[in-house]
């Protein structure tokens, strides 16, 4: 009598074996793969009495109002890429747009000079944190599509609005491929 074993078990089994480690590798950062983040650019004008546009406080500590626009001129549907980066005294956010997101902020610095631009987002778990961040003064055209600012954040909520703002560009650039 021949007894041999069956190879098609020790596939089975392999393969298995392979699925699990590769699985929690694979799925066990499901909480960082689904946060997401918003952003909003809104442009400092003039108070007209009109309902387009409103103030709103910049700053937690001592907030400064600014009245801006309430349709924002760029979102994170034109974001392509961001980082939290070092600079002298702290860290500030680096916000890289699109092609499109680049000429709108061209066009939107070079037309207004000496105004702020408006920066808010929305972060977090279930994005349930939100506030306005920063409000930065044009000072000269921004011609590469790059914004950095110091926000009105820690280094961790900075972290989590980048890692968000990173995960819905990879998911609009999947869209736009299409």
């Amino acid at each position: 009598m021949k007894i041999r074993a069956n190879p098609f078990n020790i596939y089975l089994v392999l393969a298995l074996a392979a699925v699990a480690l590769c699985g929690c590798q694979i799925f066990g950062d499901t909480k960082a793969n689904k946060q997401l983040s918003t952003l909003r650019l809104h442009l400092e004008v003039s108070r007209d009495g009109t309902k387009a546009n409103e103030p709103v406080p910049i700053y937690r500590e001592t907030p400064v109002m600014v009245n801006v626009e309430k349709e924002p001129f760029l979102t994170e549907a034109d974001v392509a890429q961001v980082k939290v980066i070092d600079v002298v005294g702290g860290f500030a956010l680096c916000i890289r747009f699109d092609h499109s997101g680049t000429a709108l902020l061209e066009e939107c610095t070079t037309r207004n000079l000496g105004r702020r631009i408006a920066v808010f987002s929305q972060f977090g778990e279930k994005i349930k944190d939100y506030r306005w961040l920063a409000a930065p003064v044009i000072s000269h055209r921004i011609t590469d599509g790059v914004l950095t600012f110091t926000p009105d954040a820690t280094r961790e909520e900075c972290d989590e609005i980048a890692l968000g703002l990173n995960h819905v560009a990879k998911k609009v650039q999947k869209w736009t491929e299409w």
